[in-house]
């Protein structure tokens, strides 16, 4: 774990280190590097860009700005979460945890109590973060949020994203950001709960998870749903794979949210060499909180 300061930037010249950042982490195309003057217009507006610093080396970056939401009851004020990134070299060094938990002390000292964001819900590292280390939850599935992306992390797929809810007044988001935090699920707290996957994954002959043919039917009220533990390198070898999996998991969240179920947790285990990426869909007040 190396050392690293989180400070807000504000200057041009930093805003450039962001700039320089962001291709490092979406190489390919510079249309989808935010500019400098566009976050310093959102700084200048309530906006928020916080760096992770090694010395005077920028290593990870988050951007976002207020917004509003529509409610029942008329449009309400949140903080929303439109970027972050890590450099290559530094993705394993707790840096994300670290931005994330710095933004949420700035929001709530502006007096926000909601954040929004979204992320590619095959992607298990980033569930991880979110959603285990974070505590965000998820009801809203997006297709092609940001239609044909061409930098080479995205190209070639539908840009099907989650879009997360942050509370970040709550117990849960708060016990998780603590100095005492909840452990994150393993796979033997999974078994001892007597919960079990919702569908079996085929393995294909060189070694990739593929996904059921069909979504099965939603007849517990407590669901694990598998994803690949690697979804980057398994597009790399087998892109109509990867386009199976996105179509399966987009049938999958969207009937789960259109039954009410929830995103509530994500459990990512080594298991001994073979890492498994399973997330935790909740109906109603079925929960495994043995283990909040």
């Amino acid at each position: 774990m190396k050392n690293f300061n989180i400070r807000l930037i504000e200057t041009p010249e930093e805003m450039r280190l962001v700039e320089e950042l962001q291709r490092n982490v979406w190489p390919g195309s510079e249309t989808d590097v935010v500019p400098l003057h566009m976050l310093i217009t959102a700084v200048h507006n309530g906006g928020l860009v916080l760096g992770a610093f090694i010395e005077e080396k920028i290593v990870g970056f988050v951007f976002g700005f207020p917004g509003l939401e529509a409610t029942a009851d008329g449009p309400r004020p949140k903080h929303c979460s439109h970027m972050m990134g890590i450099h290559s070299d530094h993705r394993d060094d707790g840096v994300g945890f670290a931005l994330k938990r710095a933004q949420w002390q700035m929001v709530r000292h502006q007096g926000l109590d909601h954040v929004t964001w979204t992320y590619d819900p095959l992607l298990s590292r980033n569930a991880y973060l979110n959603i285990a280390k974070l505590g965000a939850v998820c009801i809203t599935y997006r297709r092609s949020e940001y239609g044909d992306m061409r930098d080479g992390l995205n190209a070639g797929l539908p840009s099907d994203r989650f879009q997360v809810d942050w509370w970040i007044n709550t117990p849960r988001v708060q016990r998780r950001l603590s100095k005492r935090p909840r452990p994150t699920l393993k796979l033997t707290h999974v078994a001892s709960s007597g919960l079990h996957p919702f569908y079996p994954l085929r393995t294909s002959t060189d070694g990739l998870s593929q996904p059921p043919e069909h979504v099965p039917a939603f007849e517990d009220r407590l669901l694990l749903a598998e994803i690949p533990s690697d979804f980057t390198a398994l597009k790399s070898q087998d892109f109509a794979l990867a386009r199976d999996w996105r179509f399966f998991t987009r049938e999958l969240f969207e009937t789960a949210f259109e039954k009410n179920f929830i995103v509530t947790d994500f459990v990512f285990d080594p298991n001994n060499g073979n890492p498994r990426g399973l997330y935790i869909l909740t109906h109603g007040e079925s929960t495994l909180d043995e283990f909040e």
